[in-house]
Parts: structure tokens; C-alpha cells; sequence
């Protein structure tokens, strides 16, 4: 292959460990992995670039460790080079613990901002050890390692502050990597791209029910204007495949396997990009196998057991399909559990959830009390639409204790800049 040209697959948000509503992720996970390693390869490409998220919480389960370990055992006979980039739900201690050691083994693992700005850029070789691209490796950054506090501060300067911290980080690294690019270009006579790195929402961004909010009541989204001016920029975070602003170089690449319920709608993807010399040529989605049969049913009853009866002829026991059920209000009976269980007893499916369908929201507020909006706090306003959503179980009651926090937050620091 001509040297000038270079490939990489990005890929993002493994989540290897998820405990998924009682089941276990790693039949799946350890077969993408190995789907991974075999593309990779008859895609000739250079180098794998995970943007952030590669374990499910900061204390892993031991197999998913032996996963990950796996992996770039198994990646590094190929040659092809490995970027490790940590995500919010990445500890930096443990990504980090074995940094040094996988180095050996072509992986770069950037677990966090590092003191050293000059540690995130990292310049591939081919196998000749002659320059082929340059990475501006840019984890998920942490406001604390970016940002010093400062008191007396409103929520709006906070959120300013947080926002141009991450743009001047992303520019440090940018100068940087420009500067040894044109170092390269002087030495060999040779033009080589740079690939920007990130884990962050994005203003527009499509998010689902699993992503997890990173800058609650400081910074909402990051403009995809903010970022420096890279031949590619591999973005993690938000788990449905996307092109950024309208950007073809600018992309989500999503989650490899759907990690609720709400993203089955989406194709699953990794992005292979090609390019020549320093230039982006293209990027091309590539579609993950579903290694784990999912569906969300939604209905009455009557309609659900037809779509019962349909499914288990697909399927069979050794691999029974995982389902969602939402029931129309009308048919949410006392006994509704034991009922649509007992729909599926014996069949090769098996049921993860069954909730209430949610009312259609077809007035508005102000209509269905009968106030005015003059007549309510904005909090009052805030807290009725909160009360529309399905806060159902331990970790939604919680998440709607954050939000209402971080809006009343907002709401009081307003009220402080008069």
C-alpha cells in the first residue's frame, strides 16, 4: 500500500462491564472485540482510535478487564496501532495503572488530561518508522483539571469559563501537533494528517436514555465551531452514530451495542476514514453486527401477544431475545406482570422491563391547570414538566433529584445577577 494514504477506524463508549437491567454485556462484548480485530484487518487499516468510555463504571469487573487486556494482546500481532482515550465513566487511576506497560504492546493510553500537554500529542509510525499521522489525543477533561475555581462566580460565567477552558486545551494541543507536523514535513518531505480526539457532548448532538449528563448546571454542549481546525475529529459520548454541525470530518461513531432499549431504532457503528497525505478523504460507517437479539413491543395487549407469538419463531432457546414491553394505559392491570409473563413462558424470549405507556402530552400547561404562566414561579413550571416524565426506579428518581437541582441552581444564580 502506498504509504501516503492512511486508515483508522474510530470507534467509542464499550461499556465493557454493563450490567444491563440483571444481564450481563460480556457474550456481547467479547464478540465485537474479536468482529472488531477481524475488520480492522481486511479493512487495512492503520490504527484504532476509541474515544472514551471503554469500561461501564471506574471499578470494572475482572472480566472486563481480561476483555480489554485480551484485546490488545490479540490487536497487537496485527501491527495496527491502538489509541486509549478515558470517558466520564473511565476511572483515570484505572486506566491509567497500566499505561506504561501497554505502550510496549502499540497502545497509547491517555486516561485524563495529563500535566504535560506535549504527552497528548502522539505521532504513529508505519513499520518502517516513518511518520504517518499525528493524534491530538483529547480525553473526556475533567473540570478540575482544566478549570481553577474561582468564587463569586454566576452560573453563566461558570459555564463561559468551563467552555473556553476546553476550546484553549483542544488549541494548546492543536499548536502543538501543527508544530511537529511541519518539523515532519521539512525532514521527509512528507504531508501527514492530524486527528483530533474528544468525549464530550456536542451543541445538536442526538443523545438516548444511557448517556449520562458530564457538565450538569455548567456547561450544556461544546460548539463544534470551538474546535481546532483537524483533518478529522473522532468524537465519543453520545451513543447514535452522527456527523457533527453539518461536518462530514466531525463525527459520533456511537456505541457498538445498543445499551438501552431506546437505541435500537439506530444501526450500530464503527467509522473507517481514509486519508491521503494530509487531507480527509472520507468516512465511511461500517454496521456492527447485533450480537444480542432486543426488542421494544408497544401496544395493548392484544397486539403485544401477536408481536409475542411473531418473535419466538425467529428465535431460539439458546439465545432467547431480550424485550421491552410498554403497555397502552388502558391494559396497565394489577396482574399485568404475571399475565405477559405468562405469554412467554416457554418461548425463547425473555422480558427485561414492562412499563406503563406515558400520556400524550396534547395541551399545555397552562391549559390543563387552569393558570397562567404569570401565575407561576419558573420553578412551578419546571417541576409540572418534570412530573410528565417516567421517573420509575431507584436511578431515574435520582437523576430527576439532579436535574431539579441544577435547573433551581440556574433559576437562583440568575436571580443573583439581578
Amino acid at each position: 500500500m502506498d504509504d501516503t494514504f492512511f486508515n483508522i477506524i474510530h470507534t467509542s463508549d464499550w461499556h465493557l462491564g454493563q450490567h444491563f437491567m440483571g444481564k450481563s454485556r460480556q457474550a456481547e462484548h467479547k464478540q465485537f472485540l474479536a468482529w472488531l480485530i477481524e475488520i480492522a484487518v481486511a479493512q487495512h487499516v492503520d490504527a484504532i482510535i476509541v474515544a472514551g468510555d471503554i469500561f461501564d463504571t471506574g471499578s470494572p469487573p475482572s472480566y472486563a478487564r481480561e476483555l480489554y487486556n485480551q484485546f490488545i494482546v490479540n490487536l497487537q500481532v496485527t501491527g495496527i496501532h491502538l489509541i486509549i482515550l478515558g470517558g466520564n465513566h473511565d476511572s483515570t487511576a484505572t486506566l491509567g495503572e497500566s499505561k506504561g506497560l501497554l505502550a510496549y504492546l502499540s497502545t497509547h493510553v491517555i486516561p485524563g488530561a495529563l500535566a504535560c500537554a506535549h504527552e497528548q500529542v502522539i505521532l504513529l509510525n508505519n513499520a518502517d518508522n516513518e511518520p504517518q499521522a499525528l493524534i491530538c489525543a483529547i480525553p473526556f477533561l475533567r473540570s478540575r483539571d482544566i478549570l481553577y475555581s474561582t468564587s463569586g462566580q454566576s452560573g453563566s460565567q461558570k459555564q463561559q469559563n468551563l467552555q473556553q477552558a476546553i476550546t484553549d486545551h483542544y488549541h494548546i494541543i492543536y499548536a502543538i501537533a501543527e508544530q511537529q507536523q511541519t518539523i515532519i514535513q521539512k525532514k521527509y518531505s512528507k504531508k501527514i494528517p492530524i486527528i483530533a480526539t474528544g468525549h464530550l457532548t456536542t451543541v445538536g448532538a442526538k443523545s438516548s436514555e444511557s448517556v449520562r449528563e458530564i457538565y450538569i448546571g455548567s456547561l450544556e454542549a461544546f460548539p463544534s465551531s470551538a474546535f481546532p481546525p483537524a483533518n478529522y475529529v473522532a468524537l465519543g459520548h453520545i451513543h447514535r452514530p452522527q456527523r457533527v454541525g453539518g461536518e462530514e470530518h466531525i463525527r459520533y461513531c456511537g456505541s457498538p451495542i445498543p445499551l438501552s432499549f431506546d437505541e435500537l431504532t439506530n444501526t450500530k457503528t464503527i467509522v473507517k476514514v481514509n486519508f491521503k497525505a494530509n487531507e480527509f478523504i472520507a468516512a465511511t460507517p461500517i454496521d456492527v453486527p447485533r450480537f444480542q437479539p432486543m426488542h421494544q413491543l408497544k401496544g395493548n395487549l392484544e397486539y403485544i401477544e401477536s408481536q409475542v407469538h411473531m418473535l419466538a419463531k425467529k428465535y431460539d432457546m439458546d439465545q432467547p431475545a431480550w424485550l421491552d414491553i410498554e403497555v397502552a394505559q388502558q391494559d396497565f392491570l394489577n396482574d399485568l406482570q404475571l399475565r405477559i409473563q405468562h405469554m412467554v413462558e416457554g418461548l425463547p424470549l425473555e422480558i427485561l422491563k414492562v412499563r406503563k405507556a406515558r400520556k400524550t402530552q396534547t395541551h399545555s400547561l397552562a391549559a390543563v391547570t387552569k393558570e397562567t404562566l404569570q401565575e407561576l414561579t419558573p420553578i412551578d413550571v419546571f417541576e409540572r414538566r418534570l412530573a410528565l416524565e417516567d421517573w420509575n426506579g431507584e436511578e431515574q428518581q435520582a437523576k430527576k433529584h439532579r436535574v431539579s437541582e441544577a435547573f433551581q441552581q440556574i433559576v437562583h444564580n440568575i436571580s443573583e445577577e439581578g
